[in-house]
């Protein structure tokens, strides 16, 4: 007898501030999502600033890695099931103490929810950019090397190709869409590794975040920098993928994946 195969949904969402959004509906649209697994970016605060109703969200288990300063990055996790273990870094304190990495192994699967850092501000911020996606890269080839399943979510902040944002041309010298940046994706996808929602959905303009200014998300005027991404040996569970436009509250919005183990 083969056992029944067991449906995952999981969604992925740079909320910019949680606190923000809870005051928009955010409670409400997480109670009748009811994903298995909900990885939040950007949450702007430290647990102890959070009310309870965002740390015990009936149902589901939730971890938080937040950044010593204050109203800045963070990731929150949420999880039916609680997972084997949860590591909260890569063991490197100048990219640990920004709270941008969540691991959380399930056995079946390590997922990792990251928020990987912005370099739009300075040359400095770029290059911690870079380091950041290196140390990254080692950290999971080094599980790849033991066969895991690897997934990986969050807020990549890079547009990959052309395909991926609405203005490629005007965007060139921008940090989010560098020839280095580009290039590092590249890299990444070469060493094994799906960009799921691409598997799914080969055509143009679909997008995660637009700007604030002059109604670019009435236009779909976008940039897809969230991304969900799967090591070979995991993306053949992966049934559906998909990003959700219509879910207001923040700057980016939610996207997902359903997996069948």
């Amino acid at each position: 007898m083969g056992h029944a195969m067991e449906k995952i949904r999981i969604i992925s969402w740079n909320v910019n501030g949680i606190r923000s959004v809870q005051k928009k509906g955010f409670l409400e649209w997480f109670r009748k999502e009811q994903p298995d697994i909900l990885c939040i970016q950007e949450t702007k605060a430290q647990k102890e600033q959070l009310g309870l109703e965002l740390i015990e969200v009936q149902g589901y288990h939730s971890y938080f890695s937040s950044a010593e300063k204050k109203g800045y990055s963070g990731v929150a996790l949420y999880a039916k099931k609680e997972p084997l273990s949860i590591k909260c870094g890569f063991g490197i304190p100048k990219f640990d103490r920004e709270g941008r990495i969540l691991i959380a192994d399930y056995g079946e699967f390590i997922l990792f929810n990251i928020y990987f850092p912005n370099g739009k501000a300075s040359q400095e911020r770029l290059d911690y950019k870079m380091e950041f996606y290196d140390a990254f890269l080692e950290y999971v080839h080094m599980l790849q090397k033991q066969g895991r399943k690897i997934l990986i979510c969050g807020d990549v902040n890079t547009a990959h190709r052309e395909i991926d944002l609405a203005r490629p041309k005007e965007n060139e010298a921008i940090s989010g869409f560098l020839p280095e940046e580009r290039a590092w994706i590249d890299r990444f996808l070469s060493k094994g590794y799906v960009d799921v929602f691409r598997a799914f959905h080969p055509e143009p303009g679909h997008y995660t975040w637009w700007s604030m200014r002059s109604g670019a998300r009435a236009r779909n005027v976008g940039w897809r920098i969230d991304y969900f991404y799967a090591s070979q040996n995991a993306a053949g569970n992966i049934r559906d993928s998909f990003i959700m436009p219509d879910v207001p509250g923040s700057d980016h919005c939610p996207l997902g994946i359903v997996m069948e183990f």
